[in-house]
Parts: C-alpha cells; sequence; structure tokens
C-alpha cells in the first residue's frame, strides 16, 4: 500500500465532504484503540475543527489512559482539535435500573453490550447537532463489511466512514505513519463494550489477519476447499458475514404495489 498517498487520499476526500455537505467540522469518539486513533489523526490533519470525545463506561484504567493521552497529544499538536469527557457510566447504571434488567436471560450481556455502544453513538450525535459537525465512523472492512464486528445504530451510526474500505493490517501501516503512540499500536483490539479485558479475538475466535485471508478467498472458495485452522478460519468468517447481513445491507423497505396506492 502506497501509505502516504492514501493518507493525503483520505484527508482530501475528509475537505471535500465537509465543503460538500456545508458542515462545520468533525466529531470522533475516541475509545484507546488503533481505528480510532487513527480517524481523529487523519481528522486533525484536514485543518477542520475537530472534537474528541472520551466516552467511558466501566472502561478498564488502561483503556481510559491510551485514550486521554491520544487526545492531549492531538490537541496539544492541532490547533483546531478540541477534547471532552463525557462519562456514561452513571447514565448507563440509571438506564438499567430503569430497564428492570433481568440478569438471567441469556442474551443480557451482549443487549447491555450494545446499548453502551448506543449510548455513546446518542453522545456523539449531540455535540454533532450541536456544532453543526460530521460523526466519523471508526470501523475498518474486516468490521463493517466483513464479519459485522460493530454495532447497529452504535458504532455503525455514523455519518462518514474514512477507514471503511481498509483492512485492519492497513490501518495499522498507516498509525505507523501518522506517529500513533506505540502503546496504542500495541495493544490488543477489543470493542470496549463489556467492562473487562476481554479482545476482539476472544469474541471473534479469529485473529484479524486471519479474517482478512478469508475475506480474501471467501468469493471464490467454500469451506471444503480448506483444512484444519483455514477450515475453521473460514467457517467463522462465513457464519459471521451470513449473520451480519441486516447491518451490512440497506433496511429493507416494503414496497407497495402502484396499483394499491
Amino acid at each position: 500500500m502506497r501509505t502516504t498517498e492514501v493518507i493525503s487520499h483520505i484527508v482530501t476526500w475528509l475537505n471535500d465532504y465537509i465543503t460538500q455537505s456545508k458542515t462545520q467540522g468533525f466529531v470522533v469518539g475516541v475509545s484507546g484503540g488503533i481505528d480510532s486513533a487513527v480517524v481523529s489523526t487523519l481528522a486533525a490533519k484536514t485543518e477542520k475543527p475537530v472534537l474528541l470525545i472520551e466516552m467511558p463506561i466501566h472502561q478498564p484504567v488502561e483503556q481510559v489512559t491510551r485514550a486521554q493521552e491520544h487526545m492531549k497529544f492531538l490537541a496539544e499538536n492541532f490547533p483546531n482539535v478540541s477534547t471532552k469527557r463525557v462519562d456514561l457510566t452513571e447514565s448507563f447504571e440509571v438506564l438499567k435500573k430503569e430497564l428492570n434488567v433481568d440478569e438471567l436471560h441469556k442474551n443480557t450481556y451482549l443487549a447491555l453490550a450494545n446499548t453502551r455502544s448506543r449510548l455513546r453513538m446518542t453522545t456523539l450525535y449531540y455535540f454533532a447537532g450541536l456544532h453543526g459537525y460530521l460523526v466519523c465512523g471508526t470501523g475498518n472492512k474486516i468490521e463493517d463489511f466483513g464479519v459485522g464486528f460493530f454495532t447497529k445504530y452504535g458504532d455503525g451510526g455514523v455519518d462518514i466512514s474514512p477507514i471503511a474500505d481498509l483492512l485492519k493490517s492497513q490501518v495499522y501501516e498507516i498509525a505507523k505513519v501518522l506517529g500513533v503512540s506505540q502503546d496504542i499500536q500495541k495493544a490488543k483490539p477489543t470493542d470496549g463494550l463489556w467492562g473487562d479485558d476481554r479482545s476482539d479475538e476472544d469474541q471473534i475466535g479469529a485473529t484479524y489477519p486471519e479474517l482478512e485471508w478469508a475475506m480474501s478467498v471467501y468469493a471464490n472458495h467454500s469451506a471444503d476447499d480448506f483444512t484444519g485452522r483455514q477450515k475453521e478460519v473460514f467457517d467463522i468468517y462465513d457464519r459471521l458475514n451470513r449473520l451480519a447481513q441486516h447491518k451490512i445491507n440497506p433496511i429493507p423497505v416494503c414496497k407497495i404495489p402502484e396499483e394499491l396506492l
């Protein structure tokens, strides 16, 4: 990948989009992970106003530290960048109480994890609406179009997606050139929605390099073409891709026949 040229392309694309949309700047949720670090840095390079928001909900200390240090670095090096911390932990707990959460239901913890993501989306759009900004998505190609590893109307609820055509490995290449901190580059990828240290790999069952391989062969192969770990990874990718179609594809619309209108 011609990394420096890709960086310039994305920054130009962001600037062109904001001009065409007649908006004023960008909002980016910063988690302490590689994707949000790259997106926030790319947005900062546009020289347009950028608001970075950290939104902890029972986050592990190391995630919070990485996010805060990254935001501080960008604010100190880009005069167009401002930062904000919105601790959503209490709001999340109040909502849980009002929902009368059933701790024994088999789907409770997944539903609560997705609720965390949707609280953050609501927060980002509040500030976007306040300032006339665009909400920048931080999903990469594997997450957004491969295995659907995002929350519908949570971190998937965005205005623009600067890195959604990049594989995770390519995001790391960009991070290196942009000078993203080593702490973030070396941290294991996590969605940060569970209040513990489980990684993306723990949840998915495969690494991002394995998923990138599966994505590259998926269109022209079946699981029967492989054995061992490759077959296992292909099956994981195939299952998750099928389950994610309701996220990847546009919302189904019931078309009414003209004769009924």
